[in-house]
Parts: structure tokens; sequence; C-alpha cells
């Protein structure tokens, strides 16, 4: 039986603690391509980007109330902490997806990012 693993998650830096982000964002694009497949076989399209956007935003809040869970102000059932996990990994993908979307490279924009934010905060 082949292995289903897509030829990223073969790779040696598969390990997700030893991924870089721009190794993060292939895996990303190869998982949204898994999606395109079953939304052109299932709605004949693909979704765009406004249905991108409330996925995303949808999650994104969703994370604020698991972290309200966490602190125990509001109340989830079953485990927070895993899904908290599971949500703010979530919510990295859909930035990866967004990203590719826009034609944005999410590693160089945020190392820029970083780069600006950093620098003016030394003064």
């Amino acid at each position: 039986m082949p292995d289903p693993k897509t030829p990223a998650e073969q790779s040696p830096a598969h390990d997700p603690a030893q991924q870089t982000l721009a190794e993060a964002d292939a895996v990303a694009l190869e998982v949204r391509a898994l999606y395109e497949r079953i939304e052109q076989r299932v709605l004949q399209r693909t979704w765009t980007l406004p249905e991108f956007a409330v996925g995303f935003t949808k999650d994104a809040a969703y994370v604020g109330r698991l972290v309200l869970a966490a602190e125990r102000t509001w109340g989830i059932d079953g485990d927070v902490d895993a899904e908290l996990k599971h949500k703010l990994a979530e919510c990295l993908w859909w930035l990866f997806a967004l990203a590719d979307k826009r034609d944005v490279d999410l590693p160089v924009a945020y190392a820029d990012t970083r780069r600006k934010i950093g620098g003016g905060l030394r003064g």
C-alpha cells in the first residue's frame, strides 16, 4: 500500500517542532489542494476569498472563547487545552491559505514585519 503522506510530510523536516515557517506553509498548501478537490466534487467550484475570510474569522473567534474557557470565564465542554492547540494551529493554516490566495509569501511577510517591529521597539 502506498504511503498516504504528502511529499512534504515524508521529508525529514516534517517533524512539526523542526519545520520552518516556509516548510509549514508548503504542507498547509498541500492540504489546501486536497480540500479543493473535495470542494470541486461537492460544490463544483472552490471556495471564494470571502468564504475563506469567514471560515478564518469563525475559527479565530472560537480561539477567543477557548482562551476565556481556559481562564474559566466561559464554559466549554471537553478538553479546552487540546481544543485551543487545535484551533490555533487551524488558524495558522487559514493564514497560509489566505496568503496564498492573495499571492502573499507569508513567511517572507512575517520575517519583514518582525524585523520592522523589532527595529522600532529597539529604537
